[in-house]
């Protein structure tokens, strides 16, 4: 359900979670991202999105004018292909097979996401733009950053999300963490040793399957940030808020990407 074209004051919160080809996203490839739109008023789920991405190529053009060739979506160029480090893939349970056959190239993807965004985004002030929510989000800003510089979509995307110019005047999309939420909540229990997705979903009564996926991931991220949201307005209002704030029925979580 996308979201109306109304003037109210309700803020959108994209969570996310991408799977990589590696740590090190100046030669690693992302290989699958999921995205969740979520109003923060009820924590409705308006709209989710997951996809793997094609592989794609290492691009030293970034910020150069670029030429424009005629080629299909698909074609290779000359360049290296981006790093698929088998550790990493191993770890998401993601193939090369997988990437190359179901797959969509990386301006789609890219496109896609954009128009996401704008589907699920109330018609507010600047201040309410959309935010970004994940676990350990700055891992993934910069793989969002990647890709969307590669695709040319970098500016559009700022345009769409919440964030400030930093000191050099590049734009950072503001990041709402799930660790840092989970620590308010239990940093006084010396008996936890980890903040792990799992470990959190696990302490907050969640089921997470198929660790890794980025789209049980994202339900798993979600689902912390709207249990910590509940309690932070029962407690607000001396209330019980938990039963004001939508939840979803849960069903297994990869039907989609099993291998």
């Amino acid at each position: 359900m996308a979201a109306p074209t109304e003037k109210v004051n309700i803020v959108t919160a994209i969570v996310y979670d991408f799977e990589t080809g590696g740590t090190d996203c100046t030669r690693c490839a992302a290989t699958q991202i999921s995205l969740h739109a979520v109003r923060l008023d009820t924590f409705e789920v308006m709209e989710k999105y997951s996809s793997y991405i094609y592989p794609y190529h290492k691009k030293t053009d970034i910020g150069k004018p670029k030429r424009k060739v005629l080629k299909n979506k698909y074609d290779n160029d000359d360049s290296e292909l981006m790093d698929y480090e088998d550790v990493a893939l191993k770890y998401s349970h993601i193939t090369m097979d997988i990437l190359y056959s179901m797959g969509k190239p990386l301006e789609d993807v890219c496109q896609e996401i954009c128009d996401f965004i704008k589907r699920n985004t109330f018609s507010v002030a600047a201040s309410n733009k959309p935010i970004m929510v994940g676990q350990n989000p700055l891992f993934d800003k910069k793989f969002m950053q990647q890709i969307m510089l590669y695709s040319g979509l970098w500016n559009d995307f700022c345009k769409l999300v919440r964030g400030e110019k930093d000191f050099w005047g590049n734009f950072q999309p503001a990041q709402l963490d799930t660790i840092i939420l989970s620590q308010l909540t239990f940093d006084n229990d010396k008996s936890i040793t980890t903040w792990r997705l799992e470990s959190m979903a696990e302490r907050f009564g969640i089921d997470l399957e198929d660790a890794h996926d980025a789209d049980a991931d994202v339900t798993a991220t979600r689902e912390i940030l709207r249990i910590v949201t509940s309690r932070m307005r029962e407690q607000s209002t001396g209330g019980n808020a938990i039963g004001s704030l939508a939840t979803e029925k849960q069903e297994k979580l990869r039907d989609h990407f099993k291998i």
